[in-house]
C-alpha cells in the first residue's frame, strides 16, 4: 500500500521521535583524535591551514590526551615532527626521538584509559618527504623500507603504543610488522592497516602540519583515485597478513570505498577524515556559508553511516563535548 497508508514523515515529527528512530548515532568512543607533536617547541604552534589545530609541545599534548579521556574519546593517533631529518628517517628509531618519547609521555599521562595509537611511516622523518627510502633512481624502495618499518614498529611498541598505524602503503608492510612485533614479544600490540589509502589532493594541510619536505607526489605507492576494486584487494591482503583493524583514507571523498570495505571486512573498520576535508568545512563556516556545528556533525555521521566503526577526526574532542552537552 502507498499514500495515505504510508506516511514516512510520521517518524520525523519531533526531535524525540527522530532520536528514537535514528539508524546511526555518534558516540565519543567512536572517535580518534589525530595529534601532532613537534620537537623543540616551547609553545604550541598553530597550523594556519587547519584552524584550531596545533603542533603540540609535550605539555600541551599531554593535556590534550587527558582532555580526550575526560570527554570519553576512544583514541589518539600520534604524529611526530623531528628537528633533524635524513634520507632514511633514522630519527624514527631513536627511543628518545620525538614520536617515541611522545608515546611514553601520553601513556604515562593516561595509562590504558585512552587507546594510544602511533603513525608508523617515514614521511615526517625523511629529508625528501617520502614514506620510504629511495633507491638510486629516486624510486621508493619497498623492501628496504619494510626493514625500517619493522624496527620502527618495535620501537613504538617498546614505548607503549597500544595500536600501530602503518600508513606508508608499502606492499607487505602488515606481515613484516606483525612478525617483528611477535618476535619482540609484543603479541598484544594491535595493528590498524591503512589498507586503502589514496593519493589525494586533500592532504595539503597535513603537509603543513608535519612540515613535509616532499617534492613530487606519492602516486607510485598510494592508490589511484580512479580505482575501486583495487581497494578490496588491498584490504584482503592486509587481513591475510594479520591486520587487527583496517582503514580507508581519505573518508569523505571515498564513502563508496568505505562502504565496500565495511561490507567485506572481518575486523573493525576505521576511516580518516583528513586535513583537507577538515579545512574545507572550517573555511566555509568561517565565511558564513554553512552552519559549522551542523556540518561537522553531519560529515562525521555520514562516515559512520557508510560503515566506519571508528573515525579519525580533528574535531574528535570538540564533537565529544557536544555529545556530552546533549
Amino acid at each position: 500500500m502507498s499514500f495515505p497508508h504510508h506516511r514516512p514523515r510520521r517518524l520525523r515529527t519531533t526531535p524525540a521521535m527522530r532520536r528514537l528512530t535514528a539508524e546511526y548515532r555518534l558516540a565519543p568512543a567512536d572517535l580518534i583524535l589525530p595529534a601532532f607533536i613537534r620537537e623543540g617547541l616551547s609553545e604550541p604552534n598553530p597550523i594556519a591551514s587547519m584552524p584550531g589545530v596545533v603542533q603540540h609541545t609535550t605539555d600541551t599534548l599531554k593535556r590534550a590526551a587527558a582532555e580526550a579521556v575526560e570527554l570519553g574519546v576512544g583514541g589518539i593517533m600520534l604524529f611526530g615532527i623531528p628537528e633533524t631529518r635524513d634520507a632514511e628517517g633514522t630519527a624514527s628509531l631513536d627511543p628518545d626521538g620525538v614520536l617515541n618519547k611522545a608515546i611514553r609521555d601520553v601513556r604515562a599521562e593516561v595509562g590504558d584509559s585512552l587507546v594510544v595509537m602511533s603513525d608508523v611511516c617515514l614521511d615526517e622523518f625523511t629529508d625528501h618527504g617520502h614514506c620510504g627510502v629511495l633507491d638510486s633512481d629516486g624510486y621508493v624502495d619497498n623492501d628496504a623500507t619494510l626493514e625500517i618499518y619493522a624496527r620502527m614498529a618495535v620501537a613504538q611498541a617498546d614505548a607503549g603504543a597500544h595500536v600501530l598505524g602503518p600508513s606508508g602503503m608499502m606492499d607487505g608492510q602488515i606481515g613484516v610488522i606483525r612478525q617483528a612485533l611477535e618476535d619482540a614479544g609484543h603479541v598484544n600490540t594491535a595493528v590498524v592497516a591503512y589498507a586503502a589509502k589514496y593519493a589525494s589532493a586533500f592532504y595539503g594541510p597535513f603537509r603543513e602540519a608535519v612540515d613535509s619536505q616532499l617534492k613530487g607526489d606519492r602516486r607510485t605507492y598510494q592508490m589511484d583515485a580512479a580505482n575501486r576494486r583495487e581497494a578490496i584487494q588491498e584490504v584482503e591482503l592486509d587481513l591475510a597478513e594479520g591486520a587487527d583493524m583496517v582503514m580507508v583514507k581519505p573518508a569523505m571523498s571515498y564513502l563508496d570505498i568505505l562502504a565496500d570495505v565495511a561490507e567485506i571486512s572481518t575486523v573493525p573498520v576505521a576511516a580518516y577524515q583528513i586535513s583537507g576535508e577538515y579545512a574545507m568545512i572550517e573555511a566555509a563556516a568561517a565565511n558564513g556559508w554553512i552552519d559549522r556545528r551542523a556540518a561537522i556533525t553531519e560529515s562525521v555521521l555520514g562516515i559512520r553511516r557508510a560503515g566506519a566503526n571508528m573515525v579519525l577526526t580533528y574535531w574528535a574532542s570538540e564533537i565529544a563535548g557536544w555529545l556530552r552537552e546533549s
